[in-house]
């Protein structure tokens, strides 16, 4: 009997070791697909043309020259795309968060039919594929007048922005409702109530839902590419593919736009990371 049950032991913790290593495997091969291409490109950035041609990937450039940064910031319009990006993001963001904010606190207070209702419609509008509603959203932006102007996918990213709706919903359902009524009995209004007392509590959902519309309309080709086909209108996801098919395609330029446009996301996501870690938790936790 001893002798099994050392044998069972030494299964089980042969077991544990093979998880772990195989564990670790994973972690390792995921760290790869992640940075390797980021390595690729960031030695690409700074070799010349002839150097890109006739060396190796992982190869270091002779001379650290940020020769094609300069060219992909001012010639391959990364600086316009980069203003243009900007102005997109503040507006979409800003209109997300307002709505979506006001939306949820309306749901998630005001129980009722015509509020469920409404979270029933948004449910099933979730569950409709954006690709199949393109050509009637294209119709109505064209009708409206809104087609090559930076208003059209400012209102699509607002307007379709569900998902962030029921993040805030989440979050709202873990501020007490006495919060609410304290603050009515000392006479303060439903806006004052939304100013004062919830969106302040909605800062970690704020920056959960800030962090992901950053980065979805950011990496976003196809809104911008539809509906902005003026060279001015030009985002960080349609200049370096504007620069590529109207000119011989120089990749240690397009390198150098990568890292470029990659720089403002990175920026952003250290600095409100611990928000987002602490909204993630803070939401997944029912008391």
């Amino acid at each position: 009997m001893a002798m099994a049950g050392k044998s069972l032991k030494a299964q089980a913790s042969s077991g544990r070791i093979v998880i772990t290593i195989l564990k670790y495997l994973v972690l390792i091969a995921g760290c790869l697909m992640v940075f390797v291409p980021i390595v690729v490109i960031l030695l690409g950035a700074f070799k010349d043309t002839k150097e890109f041609a006739n060396t190796g990937v992982f190869e270091l450039p002779s001379s650290w020259s940020f020769r094609n940064f300069k060219t992909a910031f001012f010639e391959g319009k990364v600086l316009l795309g980069l203003k243009n990006t900007a102005l997109l993001l503040v507006a979409s963001c800003a209109g997300t968060i307002l709505t979506g904010t006001m939306t949820a606190f309306v749901i998630q207070r005001f129980d009722g039919y015509f509020t469920r209702t409404v979270k029933g419609l948004f449910l099933l509008a979730t569950l409709l594929p954006n690709i199949s509603m393109q050509v009637t959203v294209f119709q109505i932006v064209s009708k409206l007048g809104l087609y090559n102007t930076m208003w059209a996918p400012i209102i699509l990213y607002v307007g379709t922005d569900i998902i962030s709706i029921y993040i805030f919903m989440q979050f709202l359902a873990q501020i007490s409702v006495s919060l609410d009524e304290s603050a009515i009995m000392d006479g303060a209004s439903y806006p004052r109530i939304y100013f004062s007392i919830i969106l302040p509590n909605l800062a970690p959902a704020i920056a959960t839902v800030l962090i992901i519309k950053f980065v979805s309309i950011y990496n976003d080709f196809y809104t911008p590419q539809l509906y902005m086909q003026d060279e001015k209108l030009l985002v960080v996801s349609t200049v370096l593919y504007k620069y590529i098919s109207s000119t011989k395609i120089q990749w240690e330029v397009v390198f150098a736009g990568i890292i470029l446009c990659i720089i403002p996301t990175l920026v952003l996501f250290l600095y409100l990371q611990k928000y987002i870690y602490s909204g993630l938790v803070s939401g997944s936790v029912k008391e």
